[in-house]
C-alpha cells in the first residue's frame, strides 16, 4: 500500500511540474459560490480560466480571441458532471500514513492523498512539537510552498494553546506566546506562515495576535478557554479565523456566552468547521451553516490515518488509535483530528444535511480562499482561487452528478487525478 501511495504521489508531483493544458470542459453543470448553471463550458489556458459560458458560439469567440480553435484545444466532455472549483483545505495535518511534519517525501504523499479527493490547494498544518522542531518543519513547508503550486503555506496549531483545551497536543510542548518565540517562528517560516491557532487569554496573547497580523499572518483563535470579552478583544487585535468551531473552546451558555457569539457579531472572522458527523453533530452543523453561511469554511483537520485502515498511528509524539474511522489519543481518549476529506464534507453537507449546494461549495472553496486573501490578486498564488470565473486559477473538479464522487481534478490546468 505504501508503494502505491508513493507512486500516486510521484504522478501528482510530476503533473504539477508539467505545462498546463489548453482545454475546454463542456457539457457540465457549473457550480460555484455564484450559483448553479447547467449546459456550461469552461475554457482554460496557461493555468487560468479564460472564459465560461453556456452557448457554443460564445465559446468559439473566446477561443478565437486567444488564437485557439475547437480543433487546437483538448476537449473534455463532462457528460453532465458537476463542475466545481478545486477544494481548498486550510487545516489538515496529513494523510496516507504520514503527516506534513514528516519531511519532503511525506508532504508529497499526504498532498496526493487529498488531491485525488479534489483538494487542489492546501495549507499544511503543523502539530505542536518542541519549538526547534516546529521551526524545522516550517522551513520544510517553506521549501514545499516554493516548489509546489498546490501548497499554500503553513498553519501552526500551537504551541500557544491553553493547557485546559489542548485536545491532542503534547502538553510538554505548550508555551505562552512570548515575543521571542513568535519572532523565531516567523523567521523560520520566512513569509510562508499563513495562519496560527492560539489561545488569546495566555500571557502575551493579544500582543502576539497584533505582531502576527502585522507580519501578514492570519491569527486564528482556538484551543482556548477564552470568554466572550476576550474573544472580542482578540478580534479587535487582529484575529480573523475561528479554529474548528465548537471544538476545544467554551460552548454557548446563556449566562456565559463564550467566543461563538462574539464571532457571530463580527463579519471580519471566518469560521472553520469539521463536517464529519463526529466532531460536531449534524443539527449543530446545520445551525452553524445558518449562522455563518457567508463565512463558514469546511476543514478536515485530517491526520495521517486519512485514507488508511483502522489501527495505531502517531500525531506528533502522541499515540493515536483509529477505530471506525475516528481518531483518539491512546492516553486519554481525546479526539485526535479526523480522517475526513473535503469531497466527503461537501457531499454530506448536500446529501445528509440538506444544505444548498451553493452554500456547501462556497464553504469548501471561496470562503477559505477569502479567509487567506486568495480570492483576489495576491502575492501567494499566480491567480485568484475559489471561483470558476475568468481570471481565476484553472482549479477544476468534476463530480459525478448523483453520487458526487470525484471524477477528475485539475490544479492550475494540470491534471492531478
Amino acid at each position: 500500500m505504501k508503494n502505491s501511495f508513493a507512486q500516486v504521489a510521484r504522478r501528482v508531483s510530476e503533473s504539477l511540474q508539467s505545462a498546463p493544458s489548453t482545454m475546454v470542459v463542456r457539457n457540465a453543470v457549473k457550480l460555484d459560490a455564484k450559483g448553479e448553471r447547467p449546459h456550461s463550458w469552461l475554457y482554460s489556458r496557461d493555468g487560468k480560466i479564460r472564459a465560461v459560458g453556456t452557448h457554443d458560439e460564445d465559446l468559439e469567440t473566446a477561443l478565437e480571441e486567444c488564437g485557439d480553435s475547437l480543433e487546437s484545444v483538448e476537449m473534455i466532455d463532462a457528460d453532465g458532471a458537476l463542475m466545481v472549483p478545486g477544494f481548498i483545505d486550510i487545516h489538515s495535518h496529513g494523510g496516507w500514513g504520514v503527516s506534513f511534519d514528516d519531511g519532503e517525501d511525506a508532504i508529497g504523499i499526504a498532498r496526493a492523498a487529498h488531491a485525488v479527493h479534489g483538494t487542489t490547494r492546501q495549507v499544511l498544518s503543523l502539530i505542536t512539537n518542541p519549538l526547534e522542531t516546529m521551526c524545522s518543519n516550517l522551513r520544510q513547508v517553506k521549501a514545499a510552498t516554493e516548489a509546489r503550486e498546490d501548497v499554500l503555506g503553513s498553519h501552526l496549531e500551537g504551541p500557544f494553546l491553553a493547557l485546559s483545551r489542548k485536545g491532542a497536543h503534547d502538553p510538554e510542548c505548550l508555551k505562552a506566546p512570548q515575543p521571542e518565540y513568535v519572532d523565531k517562528l516567523l523567521e523560520a517560516a520566512d513569509g510562508s506562515l499563513r495562519q496560527i491557532t492560539l489561545a488569546p487569554e495566555l500571557d502575551g496573547g493579544f500582543g502576539a495576535i497584533r505582531r502576527l497580523a502585522n507580519a501578514g499572518v492570519k491569527p486564528a483563535i482556538g484551543h482556548s478557554d477564552m470568554d466572550y470579552d476576550q474573544a472580542r478583544a482578540a478580534i479587535d487585535a487582529g484575529a480573523t479565523i475561528l479554529t474548528h468551531i465548537f471544538n476545544a473552546m467554551n460552548g454557548l451558555h446563556h449566562r456565559a456566552p463564550g467566543p461563538i457569539p462574539a464571532v457571530l457579531e463580527d463579519p471580519r472572522v471566518s469560521v472553520e468547521i469539521i463536517n464529519d458527523g463526529f466532531h460536531v453533530q449534524d443539527p449543530v452543523v446545520r445551525l452553524a451553516a445558518e449562522l455563518f453561511a457567508s463565512r463558514l469554511m469546511f476543514v478536515t483537520d485530517s491526520m495521517s490515518a486519512t485514507g488508511c485502515p483502522d489501527g495505531g498511528y502517531k500525531l506528533g509524539a502522541l499515540d493515536v488509535v483509529v477505530k471506525d474511522g475516528h481518531a483518539r489519543l491512546v492516553s486519554n481518549g481525546a479526539i485526535a483530528g479526523s480522517t475526513l476529506t473535503l469531497d466527503v464534507a461537501f457531499n454530506r453537507a448536500v446529501t445528509v444535511l440538506g444544505m444548498s449546494p451553493v452554500v456547501a461549495i462556497r464553504a469548501a472553496t471561496l470562503n477559505p480562499a477569502h479567509a487567506l486573501g486568495l480570492d483576489r490578486p495576491n502575492g501567494i498564488t499566480r491567480a485568484p482561487l475559489g471561483l470558476l470565473s475568468p481570471g481565476f486559477a484553472a482549479d477544476i473538479v468534476l463530480l459525478a452528478p448523483q453520487s458526487l464522487d470525484v471524477q477528475s481534478v485539475w490544479c492550475a490546468g494540470r491534471k492531478l487525478a
